[in-house]
């Protein structure tokens, strides 16, 4: 049996391919959407089916071909040719690529789009927020639950509200709208479901480098206390945060940890406890200096401040005030395999934190001990720094 997969583009028959349109002649039987079957209707048998099983059944139980696919867009961008490939293996398969929305879109929006970041939240679950916050340009194929009123309403309520957004409706067809504005200015909008935007934003999140550990005198410090960079380059190795993730720094101090979490889960969230005014105010300031819109700063002192907060996949304890315990009960509530790291410097922190982390999965224990220079004149003197310990797990064992 000969089958076509057919790329057929935003389903305007004015963009698809003449190979695509000398296919759809040859076949008396086409299936797909039934959007993509609409122009067709006269002279073949549509057979509206979508669901990948179900097309190759029909096509399996033909006798006579060809049979033509209808795909939306492009075969090799989203497609359900990925699906259907494998379950036509007894078939002699055609697959004629189409025009994506991507490409169509960018070519409406004279811009390029070799260096955007590509998205899909049609009919899956996506953090596309996440995705624009540390991206400089972000397309995202919008749908179902992820509508482009919700991505401009959330990016607004993160801080984000001036980012450029560029909506596509109705690609391709007479009624085609093409919408631009900030987020904010689109956030009370309403599109149709299966809408395209196209987000720029000029000051994404991201690490300047790719190793955790930024110089200290890069932070605004004052008076709370900071995590030093060694220090926090070890912490931050041990607690292996991943660019989706949702992280807790409690006792955030100055937020030097909390910035880089920021960075190291660009597409994620970071919500830095801090219970005292004037490190509360340095949060504020560094979240600002290093354009961290993903980073929620929270006044409170853990465990209360901890109870309403999402659930987090890694929690960095920079300060517990006697609190370890409750603490870790809460963390693991919401999350049994959170990974936690905790660092200590006073004997009854260190003997409370080895019996509580010994309780985990993986339990790691590290004592680290830096010793930087100073000058004193023309000479250079060894100046030790106290001694931390660095403590590590997840999940209950």
């Amino acid at each position: 049996m000969k089958v076509y997969l057919i790329g057929v583009g935003m389903g305007n028959p004015d963009t698809m391919t003449g190979a695509a349109l000398a296919a759809i002649k040859e076949c008396p039987a086409l299936v797909g959407a039934p959007r993509l079957l609409e122009p067709w209707q006269a002279e073949h048998e549509c057979v509206p089916l979508i669901a990948a099983g179900e097309i190759a059944a029909y096509i399996n139980a033909r006798r006579e071909g060809p049979v033509g696919v209808l795909l939306s867009g492009d075969v090799g961008f989203y497609s359900g040719a990925k699906g259907l490939w494998p379950l036509l293996a007894n078939c002699q398969v055609e697959t004629l690529p189409g025009i994506s929305s991507l490409s169509y879109f960018c070519a409406r929006l004279r811009t390029a789009w070799q260096d955007v970041k590509i998205v899909s939240a049609h009919g899956r679950a996506h953090n596309a927020v996440g995705e624009i916050q540390c991206h400089e340009k972000t397309f995202v194929l919008t749908g179902g639950s992820t509508r482009v009123q919700d991505i401009c309403r959330s990016l607004t309520e993160r801080g984000m509200g001036d980012i450029r957004v560029s909506v596509g409706e109705r690609l391709s067809y007479p009624e085609e709208r093409i919408t631009a504005g900030t987020a904010r200015e689109l956030a009370g909008g309403a599109f149709d479901s299966l809408a395209v935007l196209l987000a720029e934003n000029p000051r994404p999140v991201s690490r300047p480098w790719n190793a955790p550990g930024m110089p200290d005198g890069l932070f605004l410090r004052g008076e709370a206390p900071m995590t030093k960079e060694e220090v926090r380059a070890l912490a931050l190795s041990k607690l292996r945060p991943m660019a989706c993730h949702v992280a807790w720094d409690v006792g955030a101090g100055t937020g030097s940890v909390s910035v880089e979490l920021a960075q190291a889960c660009s597409a994620g969230r970071v919500y830095a406890i801090e219970r005292k005014a004037e490190a509360l105010e340095l949060l504020e300031r560094n979240k600002e200096r290093f354009g961290a819109g993903n980073l929620e700063v929270v006044a409170g002192t853990a465990p209360e401040a901890l109870r309403a907060l999402p659930a987090p996949d890694r929690v960095f304890l920079g300060g517990t005030s006697g609190a370890l315990e409750e603490i870790l009960n809460i963390v693991f509530e919401k999350n049994p395999a959170a990974r936690v790291v905790c660092t200590a410097v006073t004997l009854e922190t260190v003997g409370e934190a080895a019996r509580r982390f010994a309780e985990l999965e993986g339990a790691d224990m590290v004592q680290l001990s830096v010793t930087r220079t100073r000058r004193a004149g023309r000479y250079h003197l060894m100046d030790a720094q106290n001694p931390v310990w660095i403590f590590s797990g997840e999940g209950r064992a």
